[in-house]
Protein backbone atom coordinates (compact mmCIF):
# COMPACT_ATOMS: atom_id res chain seq x y z
CA UNK A 1 0.00 0.00 0.00
CA UNK A 2 1.32 3.28 -0.88
CA UNK A 3 1.43 6.27 0.97
CA UNK A 4 -1.23 9.03 -0.02
CA UNK A 5 1.61 11.84 0.33
CA UNK A 6 2.20 11.41 -3.28
CA UNK A 7 -1.36 12.21 -4.09
CA UNK A 8 -0.94 15.66 -2.22
CA UNK A 9 0.10 17.35 -5.45
CA UNK A 10 -2.46 16.18 -7.68
CA UNK A 11 -5.21 16.70 -5.42
CA UNK A 12 -3.33 20.01 -4.30
CA UNK A 13 -4.24 21.33 -7.94
CA UNK A 14 -7.59 19.99 -8.03
CA UNK A 15 -9.07 21.46 -5.46
CA UNK A 16 -7.58 24.72 -6.22
CA UNK A 17 -10.18 26.96 -7.85
CA UNK A 18 -12.10 26.03 -4.29
CA UNK A 19 -9.35 27.04 -2.02
CA UNK A 20 -8.81 30.73 -4.00
CA UNK A 21 -13.18 30.85 -4.01
CA UNK A 22 -12.36 30.63 -0.17
CA UNK A 23 -10.00 33.08 -0.19
CA UNK A 24 -11.48 35.54 -2.21
CA UNK A 25 -14.50 35.76 0.08
CA UNK A 26 -11.84 35.65 3.18
CA UNK A 27 -13.23 32.68 4.79
CA UNK A 28 -10.71 32.05 7.37
CA UNK A 29 -8.74 29.29 7.81
CA UNK A 30 -9.69 28.25 11.44
CA UNK A 31 -13.43 28.41 10.09
CA UNK A 32 -12.24 25.51 8.06
CA UNK A 33 -10.55 23.32 10.63
CA UNK A 34 -13.76 23.93 12.81
CA UNK A 35 -16.40 22.87 10.01
CA UNK A 36 -14.57 19.93 9.20
CA UNK A 37 -14.12 18.79 13.16
CA UNK A 38 -17.58 19.49 13.40
CA UNK A 39 -17.96 16.59 10.90
CA UNK A 40 -16.16 14.20 12.62
CA UNK A 41 -17.95 14.88 15.40
CA UNK A 42 -21.08 13.92 13.34
CA UNK A 43 -19.30 10.97 12.37
CA UNK A 44 -18.51 10.17 15.85
CA UNK A 45 -21.96 10.26 16.38
CA UNK A 46 -23.53 8.56 13.55
CA UNK A 47 -21.12 5.26 14.91
CA UNK A 48 -22.90 5.68 18.21
CA UNK A 49 -26.31 4.95 16.51
CA UNK A 50 -25.39 2.51 14.09
CA UNK A 51 -25.54 4.33 11.06
CA UNK A 52 -21.89 3.34 9.52
CA UNK A 53 -22.44 4.25 5.85
CA UNK A 54 -23.01 8.29 6.46
CA UNK A 55 -20.47 8.04 9.06
CA UNK A 56 -17.91 7.01 6.69
CA UNK A 57 -19.43 10.06 4.94
CA UNK A 58 -18.83 12.46 7.53
CA UNK A 59 -15.23 11.20 7.75
CA UNK A 60 -14.53 11.62 4.54
CA UNK A 61 -15.68 14.95 4.84
CA UNK A 62 -13.83 15.43 7.69
CA UNK A 63 -10.63 14.61 5.71
CA UNK A 64 -11.31 16.71 2.97
CA UNK A 65 -11.85 19.95 5.10
CA UNK A 66 -8.62 18.74 6.66
CA UNK A 67 -6.63 19.08 3.16
CA UNK A 68 -8.99 22.72 2.47
CA UNK A 69 -7.50 24.12 5.70
CA UNK A 70 -4.20 24.44 5.14
CA UNK A 71 -3.91 25.28 1.62
CA UNK A 72 -6.80 28.08 2.59
CA UNK A 73 -3.96 29.59 5.70
CA UNK A 74 -1.31 28.77 2.69
CA UNK A 75 -2.52 30.80 -0.52
CA UNK A 76 -4.25 33.93 2.16
CA UNK A 77 -1.36 33.92 4.40
CA UNK A 78 -3.00 33.76 7.09
CA UNK A 79 -1.26 30.59 8.31
CA UNK A 80 0.23 30.99 11.84
CA UNK A 81 1.64 29.18 14.86
CA UNK A 82 -2.16 29.33 16.82
CA UNK A 83 -3.41 28.14 13.16
CA UNK A 84 -0.94 25.13 13.12
CA UNK A 85 -1.23 24.24 16.93
CA UNK A 86 -5.40 24.22 16.55
CA UNK A 87 -5.56 22.32 13.84
CA UNK A 88 -3.25 19.51 14.76
CA UNK A 89 -5.11 19.47 18.50
CA UNK A 90 -8.61 19.00 16.47
CA UNK A 91 -7.09 15.93 14.80
CA UNK A 92 -6.14 14.57 17.30
CA UNK A 93 -9.84 15.32 19.37
CA UNK A 94 -11.24 14.21 15.94
CA UNK A 95 -10.04 10.46 15.85
CA UNK A 96 -10.60 9.97 19.56
CA UNK A 97 -14.28 11.11 18.57
CA UNK A 98 -14.02 8.76 16.06
CA UNK A 99 -12.53 5.77 18.16
CA UNK A 100 -14.96 6.30 21.03
CA UNK A 101 -17.91 5.91 18.34
CA UNK A 102 -16.98 2.87 16.91
CA UNK A 103 -16.46 2.03 20.48
CA UNK A 104 -20.10 2.62 21.11
CA UNK A 105 -20.76 0.26 18.08
CA UNK A 106 -19.31 -2.57 19.45
CA UNK A 107 -19.90 -1.94 22.97
CA UNK A 108 -24.05 -1.83 22.03
CA UNK A 109 -24.91 -5.50 24.00
CA UNK A 110 -28.16 -5.09 22.48
CA UNK A 111 -26.63 -5.62 18.66
CA UNK A 112 -25.46 -8.70 17.14
CA UNK A 113 -22.69 -6.54 16.91
CA UNK A 114 -21.17 -6.77 20.07
CA UNK A 115 -17.68 -8.32 20.74
CA UNK A 116 -15.94 -7.51 23.39
CA UNK A 117 -12.57 -8.49 21.73
CA UNK A 118 -13.17 -5.57 19.04
CA UNK A 119 -13.09 -3.13 22.33
CA UNK A 120 -9.68 -4.02 22.71
CA UNK A 121 -8.67 -3.55 19.14
CA UNK A 122 -10.39 -0.21 19.00
CA UNK A 123 -7.95 0.85 21.95
CA UNK A 124 -5.25 -0.15 19.98
CA UNK A 125 -6.26 1.30 17.26
CA UNK A 126 -6.82 4.27 19.04
CA UNK A 127 -3.40 4.33 20.95
CA UNK A 128 -1.50 3.47 18.12
CA UNK A 129 -3.03 6.62 16.02
CA UNK A 130 -2.02 8.80 18.89
CA UNK A 131 1.53 7.19 19.07
CA UNK A 132 2.27 7.77 14.97
CA UNK A 133 1.38 11.70 15.57
CA UNK A 134 3.23 12.24 18.92
CA UNK A 135 6.25 10.27 17.94
CA UNK A 136 6.37 12.67 15.06
CA UNK A 137 5.75 16.12 17.36
CA UNK A 138 8.26 14.49 19.68
CA UNK A 139 10.99 14.19 16.90
CA UNK A 140 9.72 17.55 15.07
CA UNK A 141 10.46 19.26 18.63
CA UNK A 142 14.18 17.90 18.47
CA UNK A 143 14.50 19.07 15.31
CA UNK A 144 14.05 16.02 13.13
CA UNK A 145 12.10 15.96 10.20
CA UNK A 146 9.98 12.22 11.10
CA UNK A 147 7.30 11.32 8.23
CA UNK A 148 8.48 7.93 8.07
CA UNK A 149 5.75 5.64 8.15
CA UNK A 150 2.40 4.02 5.66
CA UNK A 151 0.11 4.35 8.48
CA UNK A 152 -0.38 8.55 9.21
CA UNK A 153 -3.03 10.57 9.31
CA UNK A 154 -4.41 10.51 5.69
CA UNK A 155 -4.13 6.46 5.38
CA UNK A 156 -6.32 6.55 8.46
CA UNK A 157 -9.25 8.55 7.12
CA UNK A 158 -9.49 6.91 4.09
CA UNK A 159 -9.25 3.23 5.59
CA UNK A 160 -11.48 4.19 8.28
CA UNK A 161 -13.94 6.34 5.97
CA UNK A 162 -13.71 4.61 2.94
CA UNK A 163 -14.26 1.32 4.78
CA UNK A 164 -17.35 2.45 6.69
CA UNK A 165 -19.08 4.19 3.46
CA UNK A 166 -18.84 1.38 1.30
CA UNK A 167 -19.23 -1.58 3.07
CA UNK A 168 -20.86 -0.57 6.47
CA UNK A 169 -21.68 -3.89 8.41
CA UNK A 170 -22.37 -5.81 5.38
CA UNK A 171 -21.47 -9.67 5.82
CA UNK A 172 -21.69 -9.31 9.25
CA UNK A 173 -19.14 -5.97 9.59
CA UNK A 174 -16.20 -8.31 8.45
CA UNK A 175 -14.90 -5.79 6.27
CA UNK A 176 -14.68 -2.82 9.11
CA UNK A 177 -13.71 -5.32 11.65
CA UNK A 178 -10.94 -5.89 9.26
CA UNK A 179 -10.15 -2.26 8.48
CA UNK A 180 -9.99 -1.39 12.22
CA UNK A 181 -7.51 -4.58 12.51
CA UNK A 182 -5.64 -3.38 10.35
CA UNK A 183 -5.11 0.59 11.43
CA UNK A 184 -4.25 -0.95 14.73
CA UNK A 185 -1.90 -3.55 13.33
CA UNK A 186 0.06 -0.68 10.98
CA UNK A 187 -0.43 2.53 13.27
CA UNK A 188 1.78 0.51 16.25
CA UNK A 189 4.60 -0.75 13.27
CA UNK A 190 4.05 3.16 11.89
CA UNK A 191 5.24 4.50 15.81
CA UNK A 192 7.70 1.80 16.24
CA UNK A 193 9.25 2.61 12.78
CA UNK A 194 9.32 6.06 13.80
CA UNK A 195 11.04 5.43 17.43
CA UNK A 196 13.36 3.33 15.25
CA UNK A 197 13.86 6.30 12.80
CA UNK A 198 14.84 8.92 15.40
CA UNK A 199 17.16 6.57 17.18
CA UNK A 200 19.44 6.04 14.17
CA UNK A 201 19.02 9.64 13.80
CA UNK A 202 19.90 10.95 16.86
CA UNK A 203 21.17 8.58 19.17
CA UNK A 204 24.09 9.94 21.46
CA UNK A 205 23.66 13.54 19.87
CA UNK A 206 23.33 15.84 22.65
CA UNK A 207 19.82 17.69 22.62
CA UNK A 208 20.70 20.99 22.37
CA UNK A 209 23.22 19.99 18.79
CA UNK A 210 21.58 22.41 15.91
CA UNK A 211 23.51 19.75 13.24
CA UNK A 212 19.41 18.06 14.13
CA UNK A 213 17.35 20.83 12.19
CA UNK A 214 16.79 20.13 9.41
CA UNK A 215 16.95 16.51 9.26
Amino acid sequence: MKSLDSLRGPVYRIIDPTVRWMVARGIHPNLVTTFGFVCVVGAGYLYHLDHVRWAGVLVLLGGMWDIFDGQVARVSGMASKFGSFYDSTLDRISEIVVYMGLLSLYNNYGSALAEVWMIYVIFAAMGGSILVSYTRARAEGLGLDCKVGLMQRPERVVLIGAGSLLFGLDFNGVVLKSVIILVAVLTNLTAIQRIAWVWRNAAGVPIDDPSLRGQ
